[in-house]
This record gives structure tokens, C-alpha cells and sequence, in this order.
């Protein structure tokens, strides 16, 4: 569960990250970025993986570009389901949304780690 809410927190921080950098996308208050988090949390443990089942022929043959497509629908059904969370801009602000929440949950997976459990890495010497 620790695991869980620490990816939710990380998401929350890629979208809130992405009201700052991509135009056409706005989140109203603190409260809505949080459950857009833990709704693309969610909607990413149930719905993607059928999405992705469905369109694995299209993955396939686009070299797995088209998982970009699939997050981009997942980032617009969160916007569609939660009532604070816009996409002005279309597409390609669904689509840049997606590649900075992908981002930052790379990094933050890169720290956090398979278990759910922050890594804590010791150098010496």
C-alpha cells in the first residue's frame, strides 16, 4: 500500500509539473491534483492493461510508440472522469501531460524501486 500512495504522490507531482510546463491543461485546486493521481494510479492498474491488450497489434508494429497514444487516453479519461481537471489544448496537451507524468515516474520509480520502498544508496569508500 506504501508503494502505491508513494507512485500516487509521484504523479501528482508530474501532473502538477505539467500545469507548469504544457499549455492548454489546468488542475483548479491542490485537493484535484492529488486525486487526479490517485485516479490515473488506479485507472493505470485497471484500464491500461486492457488498453494495451487491445491495441497490441498497433504497439507491435509501431515498436511500442504507440503506448504513448494509449497514456495519452488514460491522461484524458482522468480529465474526463474528475470534475477540476482540464485539457484546453487537445491531443498534444493530453500527449505532453503524459510525457512528463511518464517522466517523473521514471525517476521516481528509478528511486522508490521495485518494492515500493525508498532506496537508499551508500557510497563508500
Amino acid at each position: 500500500m506504501t508503494g502505491f500512495i508513494l507512485r500516487a504522490c509521484i504523479t501528482a507531482l508530474g501532473l502538477w509539473l505539467a500545469t507548469r510546463v504544457v499549455s492548454g491543461i489546468r488542475i483548479d485546486d491542490p485537493t484535484t491534483i492529488v486525486l487526479a493521481g490517485l485516479l490515473l494510479g488506479v485507472v493505470n492498474a485497471i484500464v491500461r492493461p486492457v488498453a494495451i491488450l487491445l491495441t497490441l497489434p498497433l504497439t507491435i508494429l509501431s515498436l511500442g510508440f504507440f503506448l504513448l497514444v494509449v497514456n495519452t487516453a488514460m491522461v484524458g479519461l482522468v480529465a474526463a472522469m474528475l470534475p477540476g481537471f482540464h485539457i484546453f489544448g487537445g491531443f498534444w496537451s493530453a500527449f505532453g501531460t503524459a510525457f512528463v507524468v511518464w517522466v517523473t515516474g521514471w525517476v521516481g520509480s528509478a528511486l522508490i524501486g521495485p518494492r515500493g520502498k525508498i532506496d537508499v544508496f551508500v557510497r563508500r569508500l
